[in-house]
């Protein structure tokens, strides 16, 4: 290393780049290395469509009303307790399963609904939603 002297005796107003361009070679040379280190890759298996699969019509969903009387109807039609069961079962049997629209009277006790919906469960019904109306459909 070579000194200069400055015959003013103010201050130096040279810089050394040397150690500066020391230290940038260094991490060039370090970032060099561990860049492709760190970049790892995911194998990811993404799902294939398939053409010959066509696509199959939702079944129509029951119809399921409870009137405050206890009477309950299956897509419009009267039915009992017993052969609410009967066709709860059959309905659960099919593939792919209809959905169960459960649709009360505003009096209707949550005793009532409760059953039937207990009683769905254990057919082995999956998809139970419920039906409301607007008040302005109601009046």
């Amino acid at each position: 290393m070579a000194f200069t002297s400055n015959s003013g005796g103010g201050p130096m107003a040279e810089i050394n780049v040397t150690p500066l361009v020391d230290v940038m070679l260094v991490l060039l040379i370090i970032f060099m290395i561990t860049a492709p280190l760190m970049s790892h890759k995911i194998r990811i298996d993404l799902p294939q469509a398939n053409p010959n699969v066509q696509e199959q019509n939702p079944p129509e969903p029951i119809d399921l009303a409870v009137k405050e009387s206890g009477e309950i109807f299956w897509n419009d039609e009267l039915v009992t307790e017993a052969m609410l069961q009967a066709q709860l079962r059959v309905s659960a049997q099919k593939n792919p399963q209809p959905e169960l629209q459960i649709r009360a009277d505003k009096d209707t006790k949550y005793q009532l609904i409760a059953t039937v919906m207990a009683n769905a469960k254990s057919a082995g019904m999956v998809k139970i939603g419920f039906i409301t109306t607007s008040a302005s459909a109601a009046q």
